[in-house]
């Protein structure tokens, strides 16, 4: 691998410098890639929903409406990171994400709008693969290859670090618990088109 095939680091943005650029009147787009659901619990003012799965499928209609300066918001910078590959690859300029994410702005005492409480999706992706571990480990005691069943799990979790994907947060994202209210691409692309005018 070369230089020149290392994907660039996207361009960061932090708390106080994005507090700035929304107070002035050249405020940037905000577009949270969390799923609905973790949106409807915290996000900032002002930004709109597009989940990571639906800005992937259809980065190219997206393109279009994101025009201006982009801010990619997610709960730590993880999937605004994927995001900003994903429009970058679609031709999008003036693309940041927000450093440290949702997470790092509430921390700072920035201002949110909330809703029904959830807990993140990292979180829960530590609850269940976490208690898969614990039942798998605790069921060989009494039937032993019930440990390849948490071998299985540990495997999962180094690929999903290595390849900075997760199968299981992707499988939790899709639960009703998650979904929060609809979003889909119509919706998306009529929010972004509304305020235009």
């Amino acid at each position: 691998m070369t230089a020149a095939d290392t994907p660039k680091a996207p361009a960061a943005l932090d708390t106080a410098a994005l507090r700035r650029l929304l107070e002035s009147g050249d405020a940037p787009r905000l577009i949270d890639v969390r799923t609905p659901g973790e949106f409807e619990t915290a996000h900032i003012p002002g930004s709109y929903n597009v989940p990571l799965d639906l800005l992937r499928e259809h980065r190219a209609e997206l393109r279009a409406h994101l025009d201006e300066q982009v801010v990619l918001v997610c709960r730590s910078g993880q999937r605004a990171a994927s995001a900003e590959q994903a429009l970058a690859a679609a031709g999008l300029p003036n693309l940041r994400v927000l450093s440290g994410g949702i997470s790092a702005w509430q921390a700072a005492g920035a201002p949110v709008a909330t809703g029904r409480p959830r807990w993140e999706l990292e979180r829960q992706v530590r609850l269940v693969a976490g208690s898969i571990v614990l039942a798998s480990v605790l069921a060989s005691a009494v039937f032993e290859p019930a440990k390849w069943i948490a071998a299985a799990i540990g495997g999962g979790l180094t690929f999903a670090a290595l390849s900075n994907t997760c199968a299981m947060g992707m499988a939790l994202a899709r639960l009703p618990y998650n979904r929060g209210p609809r979003t889909d691409l119509a919706t998306v692309l009529g929010a972004l088109a509304d305020e235009r005018k």
